[in-house]
């Protein structure tokens, strides 16, 4: 598919920021970008600074990865004044597949934590292409299994567990619900999908749209994929737990908060993903943020937009996890 017209207009507010951005962030990842943005770090502050004097623990588990594969690292955020059993979120970090850890994001959760009284337990999965599907999403299945199973102990009703993430982290989250739901894993109280990474395919008008400029293009989607899938991209032998937009079945599926913006690569396919949600019976609630670029509250979180889009994510929390 091409399309005929160009992307809508970004927000003024965000559009300043974006080209304020330009100076530091090209708008194509390719893929001899990847080492060298992984040396620099996605994550500017270390965690301690960012927890700061707010009122939360830290503590790290190494825990069994998959099969045969190595054990991974999940980050264990709690309220020290915690009631317990409380709240769980589960959170799976952006990145493209191919860069970002357990603490890119870590600016929102930390706040869930805090405003919620919820236990995030944030994992570090093995990025491509070093370690091509499905090692993400079953690093993550894997992180979600242990996290559900250590419930008790981690002071988080297992009833109320959701699992949540941004672009590629969205993408796994999507991934890791359809991975529970048929293979009878942990039950999930709701999938938080942020502007989620969901097709690999790369085909929706926005995918043509967003070519050259803004944050996450078409080539940079390209590089992410490329980089996950290899040879088989494209191809029928593409898993819907690696691409989740794949899925004929959305059914019997934990209600989704999907949110993406109207001027990004993932604008289609996540509004596609909601569409079929609702086609087929399940619950979904559907942002698009009008003038948004991809990560656009990440990179401009003070920004009237980026206000209102973290405020529905908290207040979908709260309603879901009756917190």
């Amino acid at each position: 598919m091409t399309h005929t017209h160009p992307a809508p207009p970004f927000d003024v507010e965000l559009g300043a920021v974006l080209a304020a951005l330009g100076e530091m962030l090209p708008p194509t990842l390719t893929p001899e970008m990847i080492a060298p943005m992984r040396q620099g770090g996605l994550l500017a502050t270390p965690i301690d600074e960012l927890i700061g004097d707010r009122p939360i623990r830290h503590e790290e588990h190494r825990v069994p990865g998959p099969a045969g594969a190595p054990d991974i690292t999940l980050s264990i955020f709690t309220r020290t004044d915690h009631v317990a059993p409380g709240p769980g979120i589960f959170h799976t970090h952006g990145g493209g597949m191919i860069l970002g850890d357990r603490f890119t994001g870590a600016e929102e959760y930390l706040n869930w934590v805090v405003e919620l009284d919820a236990v995030v337990v944030s994992v570090e999965y093995r990025l491509a292409p070093e370690n091509p599907d499905p090692a993400p999403v079953d690093d993550c299945y894997a992180g979600l299994v242990w996290t559900a199973a250590h419930a008790d102990e981690l002071g988080i009703d297992p009833d109320r567990i959701v699992i949540g993430g941004a672009s590629a982290g969205g993408g796994l989250a999507a991934g890791v619900t359809l991975t529970a739901r048929d293979l009878g894993g942990p039950a999930l109280a709701g999938q938080l999908l942020i502007y989620p990474m969901l097709d690999d395919r790369n085909e929706t008008a926005s995918s043509h749209q967003v070519d050259g400029f803004g944050v996450w293009d078409r080539g940079s989607n390209d590089t992410g994929w490329d980089a996950l899938l290899g040879d088989r991209r494209k191809t029928d032998a593409v898993s819907i737990y690696a691409a989740p937009a794949r899925a004929a079945d959305l059914t019997n599926l934990p209600p989704a908060f999907i949110d993406v913006a109207s001027a990004e690569v993932f604008r289609d396919e996540d509004v596609a993903y909601a569409v079929r949600i609702w086609e087929q019976g399940g619950v979904a609630e559907l942002h698009v943020w009008p003038g948004g670029f991809h990560g656009f509250d990440a990179m401009a979180p003070q920004a009237a937009l980026s206000l209102r889009a973290r405020a529905a994510r908290l207040d979908w929390l709260r309603r879901i996890l009756g917190a």
